[in-house]
């Protein structure tokens, strides 16, 4: 008889925290058990669970701490859906506006496109649960730019990208205005980390600005000439 047959649960999996010895001596790379990633974030827990307050991990990994954010967003986002204080558009709307205030940059891109991944099917996990076909693709395909644009593979020492070296890091910011619609502004990350100031990620420093576009709409082809 094994453990299932008696009625007691398994042994819960040991969380892996390296993928390789030669990934740890290279990179220093070991990862943040989900205890102490839940402990962290309790310390700040009323922003991670305020839909517009923006996280920055500068060494990502696969996004432990990311998901986590993202997980508790758009917990308080289908909470307000089942109290009936949402529709399914101000869903989306709320949803989509968590998933740009979350950033990552990894220096290593198996993880970096692994945590755009990991990010990606567990927000359209949540939304199919809630809406079924109901689900508009180009919701899904918002949130898809958003996270190639937010996760970055880039040196957050150097200011350099990782993909292209001689690219500075570029950070936008996804500023929600009047009725659904989003402006983006593009900051030198190494501006951002100059100005040294506390508060809000950005702040007063040079950018390039876009027009405005209904968030339904982010994508690639939004910002082609």
């Amino acid at each position: 008889m094994d453990d299932m047959d008696a009625g007691l649960m398994p042994p819960p999996k040991k969380e892996r925290q390296i993928k390789s010895k030669e990934r740890v001596s290279k990179h220093g790379e070991v990862f943040t058990a989900e205890r102490e990633v839940n402990a962290m974030l309790d310390l700040v827990k009323q922003e991670t669970e305020r839909i517009e307050s923006r996280f920055l991990e500068p060494a990502c990994g696969d996004g432990n701490f990311l998901i986590e954010i993202l997980r508790r967003k758009l917990a308080v986002c289908e909470a307000r859906v089942q109290k009936k204080q949402f529709t399914q558009l101000q869903y989306e709307k709320h949803a989509v506006w968590a998933v740009s205030s979350i950033y990552g940059i990894e220096l290593l891109p198996d993880n970096a496109e692994a945590c755009r991944q990991r990010l990606y099917h567990y927000f359209c996990q949540q939304y199919e649960r809630l809406f079924g076909s109901a689900c508009k693709s180009a919701c899904r395909e918002a949130v898809a730019y958003l996270l190639e644009r937010n996760i970055i593979m880039g040196d957050a020492l150097t200011y350099r990208r990782v993909d292209h070296p001689d690219e500075w890091i570029v950070v936008s910011e996804w500023s929600f205005i009047g009725d659904g619609k989003v402006v983006r502004r593009d900051y030198s990350f190494s501006y951002l980390v100059a100005t040294g100031q506390g508060g809000d990620l950005f702040s007063d420093i040079p950018c390039d600005t876009f027009p405005p576009v209904y968030f339904l709409n982010l994508n690639h082809q939004a910002y082609e000439n």
